[in-house]
């Protein structure tokens, strides 16, 4: 037997040739290099690169980096970049409509339905849809997160026992710290982005900071932002319209605003010492706005001339609220604070002015260098001290050239190439040119421009810079200074005529309201009729329908007979339709 043979004692077997006996264990011959040498370890798949998110360099492509850097995170079931869907028309025959579906076709997809329905609902799941460019297929121009599905459907049917489990597991992502550090990584290397939009995501007042805290470092194409269905606990919307923001169109629909968010809202617009101005567009429909929160906004609209589109659809203002923003679109009186910072800015002003006289010239030895001073409107008779003494010098020449002949006089100035016509070559300004020996000049053909000496170059490139700098401080001039009418000893400003675009439709608004908005669209027509062709020209879209009023109500009737001719959409349909059908 087997157990007898190998019991102690016995005689040992005789190993074959081609084995030998080490250690207690049999080995191979050709194994003995395999067992001399240290195993090699493979390392798995993917860890040749390291895994730290900091060190990996986007590369443009959104799908790629930001499933890269949540795998380098460790965020497995994270949503996927797609292509947002276009809705196309869907063309069905007659004849497959008229066709009734067989026995073993009714068999077939009754088998199959819950397959189908699963692939179909994979487009409820969260996911990160994005538009893309048509010029290059991976630029992406906007971005568009939805945080529940847009269908919700919690029954179970006994064919579909899965669906029930399948529905309820597509709502609940959310926008977290996590997901905005990965943003933070992706999106600056977007140099196309012009939109990001966040609907239903869960924002809470902790995450819209770092949100904000992400957007200047996005491409500077980037000017829309819509966060909708994100209500906050502390309303700190306000934040998107700091001064230094670059938002132009912001987007803050059903958040549940009320009066107070309306609050801080109206003080981002505008206050005494600081305003918005950057943007232009503000969507706060369905929200709980009401008739306080509305005068907020209108407070926030008196010094705000940015902002030329603004919706408060759907909710709940009524006839007092509607008296505050009727009022800001007419002149309105200066409040005491107000009259009070206006005196501020004007000395501010007149100060700055005197600062700029000619006397602290930089060129004292040129101080023909200085005629560029005009373009503030300063007085040029400390500046002709040098060009007085040139023309005592040329007086002589320059009289007696007046002398010659006219067609003599013609010939010698286009010799001299100064560019000036006949009718504005005076003595003063032959001999000047004379003086400078053929170099070169800058014709004088605006009053800001100097003549040419030899810092010709230096001067030019002063008066540029000069005037931009005039130009911009112009273009950001306060709404005080603005001219303004004094009766019975008050002082009056010009109503907001920025404002092109104010939607009221389904508030509370009855015939108090519309009266107020009456009068406002009067004087507006009434101030374009007088041929101000230059500067805003007020409301050109204003919808107050289904309020607390007769849609049949005169004065509705007469608000809508004077926007009609002021709609630029319906004044270019009428236009066409006249081309088209001509009498």
């Amino acid at each position: 037997m087997s157990g007898e043979s190998s019991a102690p004692g016995g005689s040992p077997r005789t190993p074959r040739p081609g084995t030998q006996k080490t250690s207690g264990s049999v080995t191979k011959k050709g194994e003995r290099s395999v067992k001399e040498k240290p195993p090699t370890v493979l390392p798995p798949v993917g860890e040749e690169e390291p895994k730290n998110p900091e060190e990996y360099q986007c590369t443009g492509v959104l799908e790629t980096d930001f499933a890269e850097l949540c795998t380098r995170l460790g965020y497995t079931d994270f949503p996927k970049v797609v292509t947002r869907p276009r809705p196309h028309p869907i063309f069905v025959s007659s004849a497959s409509m008229s066709e009734k579906p067989t026995p073993d076709d009714q068999r077939l997809s009754a088998s199959c339905s819950l397959n189908s329905l699963e692939s179909k609902y994979v487009f409820f799941r969260p996911t990160i849809q994005v538009e893309l460019e048509q010029d290059d297929s991976k630029a992406v121009k906007e971005i568009y997160i939805r945080g529940e599905p847009r269908v919700r459907c919690s029954l179970a049917t006994p064919a579909l026992p899965g669906l029930r489990h399948l529905l309820l597991s597509l709502a609940g992502w959310r926008v977290e710290d996590r997901i905005l550090g990965i943003f933070s990584k992706c999106l600056p290397s977007l140099s196309q982005l012009q939109a990001i939009n966040f609907w239903k995501v869960g924002l809470t007042d902790k995450t819209l900071t770092t949100f904000i805290a992400l957007l200047p470092l996005c491409s500077s194409t980037l000017r829309k932002v819509s966060l909708e269905g994100n209500p906050l606990p502390k309303q700190s919307y306000h934040k998107l319209m700091a001064p230094d923001s670059t938002i132009a169109h912001l987007s803050l629909r059903n958040n549940n605003i009320d009066d107070h968010g309306a609050q801080l809202l109206g003080q981002a617009l505008s206050t005494l010492h600081s305003c918005n101005r950057t943007l232009v567009s503000l969507n706060l429909g369905f929200n709980h706005i009401g008739d306080e929160g509305a005068g907020y906004i209108a407070d926030g609209l008196r010094l705000n001339r940015s902002l030329l589109w603004l919706s408060l659809a759907h909710n709940r203002i009524q006839d007092k609220g509607a008296l505050k923003l009727a009022e800001v679109l007419r002149p309105f009186e200066l409040t005491h604070t107000e009259v009070v910072e206006r005196r501020r800015l004007l000395l501010e002003k007149g100060s700055q002015e005197r600062s700029r006289s000619p006397s602290s010239s930089r060129h004292g030895d040129f101080k023909m260098d200085r005629d560029k001073s005009q373009m503030l409107g300063m007085s040029t008779a400390a500046l002709a001290d040098k060009p007085d003494k040139m023309q005592t010098m040329k007086a002589p020449k320059g009289l007696s050239k007046k002398k010659e002949k006219p067609g003599e006089v013609v010939k010698k100035e286009e010799k001299s190439g100064s560019g000036q016509s006949p009718t504005q070559g005076t003595p003063k300004k032959e001999d000047t040119a004379k003086s400078s020996k053929g170099k070169v000049t800058i014709p004088e053909q605006k009053q800001s421009k100097g003549k040419g000496t030899k810092m010709g170059s230096k001067e030019k490139r002063s008066i540029l810079l000069e005037s931009e700098l005039v130009a911009e401080t112009t273009e950001m001039i306060n709404p005080l200074l603005e001219p303004v009418e004094h009766r019975d000893g008050k002082v009056f400003m010009p109503g907001n005529k920025v404002l092109l675009h104010l939607n009221l439709l389904r508030n509370r608004i009855t015939e108090v309201g519309l009266e107020a908005f009456l009068t406002a669209v009067q004087y507006q027509v009434q101030f374009k009729s007088k041929g101000v062709s230059k500067g805003p020209v007020g409301l050109l879209w204003l919808s107050l329908a289904k309020n607390c009023f007769d849609p049949q109500c005169p004065m509705y009737t007469t608000i809508q007979e004077l926007m009609l001719p002021r709609d630029p959409i319906k004044t270019k349909l009428r236009e066409e339709e006249a081309m088209a059908f001509p009498i």
